[in-house]
């Protein structure tokens, strides 16, 4: 893969345009965009940069995390604060991803997202209103482990980080999860199945394959 250098601010800008441009697969209104990476590679903050583009040129976006969608401690943590398999695929509460976000930007939806569910930390529902996203508005996921869920996103930006880079940067709380995102390199690539792969290496000197 051939990758480019680029400045982050550069690289929002460009990720923006793209996106004014972009049109939903399915007819509707409402482009849906995935930024995939490893909590170490910090793909909010990407997400967050497009968003605020995005706000110059006119066009409303909606930030939602995926770990505002993370099922309750009971049920996460069920089998340990460290198993790899409810890490891998039982963490994320992807029906409520479809319910509350996915289906109501359907064709035909209302639009009436709500940001997030449930806050890890306090263990509680958030009680966040729902958000009526305007038609052209764009949504922006951001998180862990997103690209091997079928959610039907229209744009997909993984950011990447070579083992070694990822080992470095994972805190040593977290260091657990790193067999994770081994796996989810084998089984799903997300390197090779996304749309625009972001190398984070350094992250001062990010390199882009747009």
């Amino acid at each position: 893969m051939r990758l480019e250098a680029i400045t982050w601010e550069r690289l929002a800008d460009a990720l923006a345009d793209r996106l004014l441009d972009l049109e939903p697969a399915d007819g509707g209104p409402w482009p849906r965009v995935a930024f995939d990476g490893a909590p170490a590679a910090r793909p909010g903050d990407l997400a967050e940069r497009v968003s605020d583009a995005l706000r110059l040129r006119g066009r409303p976006s909606l930030l939602v995390g995926a770990e505002g969608f993370l099922r309750p401690a009971s049920v996460r943590l069920e089998y340990g604060h460290q198993d790899l398999e409810a890490y891998y695929g039982g963490w994320l509460d992807t029906s409520a991803l479809w319910r509350e976000v996915f289906g109501p930007l359907e064709p035909g939806g209302d639009g009436r997202v709500l940001p997030d569910l449930w806050d890890p930390v306090t263990d509680r529902a958030t009680r966040t209103p729902y958000v009526r996203l305007p038609q052209g508005a764009v949504l922006l996921l951001h998180g862990p482990l997103l690209l091997k869920n079928w959610f039907p996103f229209d744009l997909t930006v993984h950011v990447l980080l070579s083992s070694g880079a990822l080992n470095r940067r994972t805190p040593d709380a977290d260091r657990w999860t790193l067999p994770a995102f081994e796996r989810y390199t084998h089984e799903t690539d997300p390197a090779g199945v996304a749309d625009i792969v972001v190398r984070a290496d350094d992250p001062r000197r990010p390199a882009w394959n747009g």
